[in-house]
């Protein structure tokens, strides 16, 4: 959206040379100005910044020399994506920092004349904003003060980004907008490129939910600490990119998803948004939105998987998980989920040898009653179910995850395994991550308190929940186990309530949890 300013004079200048003419953008410690420069007689941005007290007057042209090097580096191999800075001054306790013209608008003007943005839109320009971290990242450079007002979005080409060199210019750990301040930040820790994650998740966040995922409380020592140490508020209206704001928004570092895997989540996104042919979304013209890619069914089946933090959105990124329903989708029509039929496992590397084909070997149940078959799975794991099970989805995210959803035509109840190399150490604490994505779908509630047990020797977890799938109360058990060295797996058992207790479905379930076997066993 082009910015249209008029001329209003004013009094105030810069360095004697900026008239600054009416405010673009405001946020917490930054101002942004449609100024005119004097000299050039050319339209141009500035944006002041408060500096923190500097008794000895000493930190100010290291912050104008730091600021003027990082952000040249990165305009020049990035032009046109990276504000050009033209100058940079230090007055009255204010950093000014002075960029070309951009012929665009601030994200958070867009925000708020607009309103929340759909989740397609949103995605296209979290891909926009991942070019440019990639490429400052590759550099070393670390961003460290993305906020709305950092990011400029255009009608033609992709977006601006402004605001380079600032992070790590003083020793205030940020110098403005601490709503997007990452958890490291609020404790003054070191920062790096998971930081500019968290920050690229607080604004997809903000553009899908209207409002950051922490509010501002007025000072900014309260709003780092609600960063800090408050639980992340579950989005409601991110439809499918929800999953993938959970995996960038974590307090941990180190538990953020990886760039790769949030670009793949966000391309995802994209062909959602992409297929068919139903009503155009209205903030992006000429884009169709799809249709809901999972049945309500599998939705109960592929929300939230124990024991896996990372994992959780990794999987869901890749199109196994599917997100919330978006309120201003045009059409939520279900799609079936994807299959992959036994005799039809996932291809090996053309140097692999092929993967081999699970097998099922029936043996009579001991109580007489439902045949059981024995699973070999492609994987390695192994698993004694009813007879004629097999996968009805899999989804894997390289070497990192998999999960496999097993079941059978005309039964309603079903097992997922899932897999994972990125476990967090207390499984109990898992669960508690995972359960906000359930409260996103119809009718969760859970089933007494989040268990500690053992699983054969192994710490582990259990949850029951109930929710509602395609009109009918499902129930279900998780239950998550721990291998060491960070790896783990979870069982969840899904059945409808009212057919919980029945005999068939308890032995079916003890079955389960009894016979199931990792590849190492």
């Amino acid at each position: 959206m082009t910015m249209v300013k008029a001329h209003v004079s004013t009094p105030v200048w810069v360095a004697g040379r900026y008239r600054l003419v009416d405010i673009v953008h405001r946020e917490t410690n930054r101002v942004c100005w449609y100024a005119e420069d004097s000299q050039a007689e050319r339209p141009c941005l500035v944006t002041g910044v408060g500096l923190p007290e500097d008794p000895g007057g000493e930190e100010a042209p290291q912050v104008v020399n730091r600021v003027l090097r990082t952000s040249e580096r990165l305009s020049l191999m990035m032009p046109d994506r990276v504000a050009e800075v033209v100058d940079v001054v230090v007055e009255s306790d204010t950093l000014w920092v002075v960029t070309r013209w951009i012929d665009g608008q601030p994200l958070g003007e867009l925000l708020t004349q607009r309103g929340a943005l759909n989740h397609v839109r949103a995605a296209r320009i979290g891909l926009e904003l991942l070019d440019v971290l990639e490429a400052a990242h590759g550099q070393g450079v670390t961003h460290g003060e993305l906020s709305p007002a950092q990011v400029f979005v255009r009608d033609q080409g992709p977006v601006v980004v402004s605001g380079f060199g600032l992070a790590g210019a003083t020793l205030a750990p940020r110098l403005a907008a601490p709503a997007y301040a990452s958890p490291e930040q609020a404790r003054d820790e070191g920062i790096g490129p998971a930081t500019d994650l968290w920050a690229l998740g607080a604004l997809l966040y903000t553009m899908v939910e209207g409002r950051p995922p922490f509010r501002d409380r007025g000072r900014p020592q309260a709003t780092l600490k609600a960063v800090d140490r408050l639980p992340l508020r579950t989005p409601v209206r991110a439809g499918s990119l929800g999953p993938t704001l959970q995996g960038l928004l974590r307090k941990d570092p180190v538990e953020r998803l990886p760039r790769s895997v949030v670009r793949e989540a966000l391309l995802d996104v994209l062909d959602e948004g992409t297929s068919g042919a139903e009503t155009p979304d209205p903030g992006l013209p000429g884009r169709p939105l799809g249709p809901a890619r999972w049945s309500r069914r599998t939705m109960v089946a592929g929300t939230a998987l124990a024991v896996v933090t990372v994992a959780v959105a990794v999987l869901a990124v890749t199109g196994g998980l599917p997100g919330g329903s978006d309120s201003t989708a045009a059409d939520s029509s279900p799609r079936p989920a994807p299959t992959r039929t036994p005799t039809s496992p996932p291809a090996a590397p053309p140097s692999a040898p092929a993967t081999p084909t699970p097998t099922a070997t029936a043996t009579p149940s001991p109580e007489g009653k439902s045949p059981f078959s024995r699973y070999e799975s492609p994987e390695g794991f192994s698993v004694t179910l009813p007879e004629g099970w097999k996968p009805l989805s899999t989804d894997r995210v390289q070497d990192l995850a998999y999960r496999i959803v097993l079941g059978a035509k005309g039964d309603d109840r079903t097992l997922t395994v899932t897999y994972s190399e990125r476990v967090g150490p207390d499984p109990v604490e898992v669960w508690r991550d995972v359960e906000p994505g359930l409260k996103q779908d119809g009718g969760y509630r859970r089933i007494g308190d989040i268990r500690a047990t053992t699983y054969r020797g192994r710490e582990a977890a259990e949850m029951e929940w109930l929710m509602n799938a395609d009109g009918t109360q499902v129930r279900t058990l998780g239950r998550g186990f721990l291998l060491g060295g960070s790896r783990g797996y979870s069982l969840r058992w899904t059945a409808p309530a009212d057919a919980w207790e029945d005999p068939d479905n308890r032995e079916a379930l003890a079955t389960a949890l009894r016979t199931f076997r990792e590849p190492s066993e």
